[in-house]
């Protein structure tokens, strides 16, 4: 009895926690709570107008103009090496040799070969001045003499190549090859440097500054290893090609004599470039608040001051240095940019100042 009754309490309870648990999942979910974006401190810079001229530095490395890689003409083992690397050489020196065995057993056979040609052309010549053969017969016979004789003298020209001579005084710069070795014809055996074409210091430039430079423009060069003092140097070769990896131009400054000087040297010339063409329209801006450049275009972040935000502006850049870019359009005079942290940046990120608007 006293169970039942029990049984009939409880089902009011039982029935009391169903009836709130399925309230419970009828219930809509509460909307999610919308967190506002953090600000992100940013540093700031303002746009000043570009100076009449900009100065470009660019690293490059010390050449002699003229280096000259030397090779024999056909292939075969090389006899022997008389230079090292680092020796001085004079004009016409010999420098190497091939084994000319083969060569000569070549020059040889050639010259059988055009004696029985010629031979057989001077007998078939005496048949058909008496009518014995015909004279499609005598046009073969002189064709095989001719190219016989074409024989001999490539051999003779090959044997002429397996040494090799300086073509003038200079230096040896590269011994790529040693005796013994099997080369193909053309395989570079030395290379050498020819010590009156003078050094010059070979530089790549990028194509929107390459149309600033001209012929006979100077350049201050500083070389490490010859010490702190920079030399002065004149444009002496624009390269006419950008080269297919880099887009860049070969450009060669002309050095003047100096002792230590060597091929291979590090160095840094400091050119002076003109002012953009459209005078009045290009500014300034530090070199950290241009972002995602890619040939003379790129991005910055302008400062809306009223909105404490930023707005994404592609521009088109100019000269570039180690500390500022000149930009040539999609800016003007006094914008404010954002010279940090662009990479935590989008367009209409809030942001606040770090510090005091710095002069671009």
């Amino acid at each position: 009895m006293v169970d039942e009754q029990l049984g009939r309490g409880r089902w009011p309870v039982f029935a009391l926690v169903a009836s709130l648990a399925l309230a419970g999942c009828s219930q809509t979910p509460p909307p999610p709570v919308v967190v506002d974006e953090g600000a992100v401190p940013v540093r700031l810079a303002a746009a000043s107008p570009a100076t009449d001229g900009t100065t470009l530095s660019v690293s490059g490395t010390v050449r002699l103009k003229r280096e000259t890689a030397l090779a024999f003409n056909t292939n075969g083992r090389i006899a022997s090496i008389l230079v090292r690397e680092g020796d001085k050489v004079g004009k016409g020196q010999i420098l190497a040799r091939l084994d000319p065995t083969g060569l000569d057993a070549s020059q040889s056979s050639a010259r059988a070969e055009s004696v029985r040609a010629i031979a057989d052309y001077r007998r078939l010549q005496d048949l058909f001045d008496k009518g014995w053969v015909t004279a499609q017969r005598l046009d073969t016979a002189r064709a095989t003499a001719a190219a016989a004789e074409a024989r001999v003298r490539q051999t003779g020209f090959d044997v002429g190549l397996s040494v090799i001579r300086a073509p003038a005084a200079g230096l040896v710069l590269r011994r790529p090859a040693e005796p013994g070795q099997i080369v193909n014809p053309g395989a570079t055996v030395l290379i050498v440097g020819e010590a009156n074409s003078g050094h010059v210091l070979r530089v790549p430039l990028a194509d929107g500054d390459l149309g600033r430079i001209a012929l006979g423009q100077v350049a201050m060069v500083s070389l490490p290893a010859l010490g702190p003092a920079p030399m002065a140097a004149r444009v002496s070769e624009i390269g006419a090609r950008g080269e297919d990896g880099s887009g860049t131009f070969r450009v060669e400054l002309a050095l003047p004599p100096a002792p230590g000087l060597r091929s291979g040297m590090i160095g840094k010339a400091v050119l002076r470039l003109p002012g953009p063409a459209a005078a009045g329209s290009a500014v300034t801006v530090p070199a950290t608040a241009v972002f995602s450049a890619r040939a003379d275009e790129g991005f910055v972040y302008l400062h809306d001051a009223a909105k404490g935000r930023v707005r994404l502006r592609q521009v088109v850049l100019g000269a570039v240095d180690d500390n500022a870019v000149t930009v040539t359009g999609g800016l003007a005079p006094g914008d404010i940019v954002v010279t940090s942290g662009p990479d935590r940046l989008r367009d209409g990120s809030k942001v606040t100042v770090a510090q005091p608007v710095q002069k671009g």
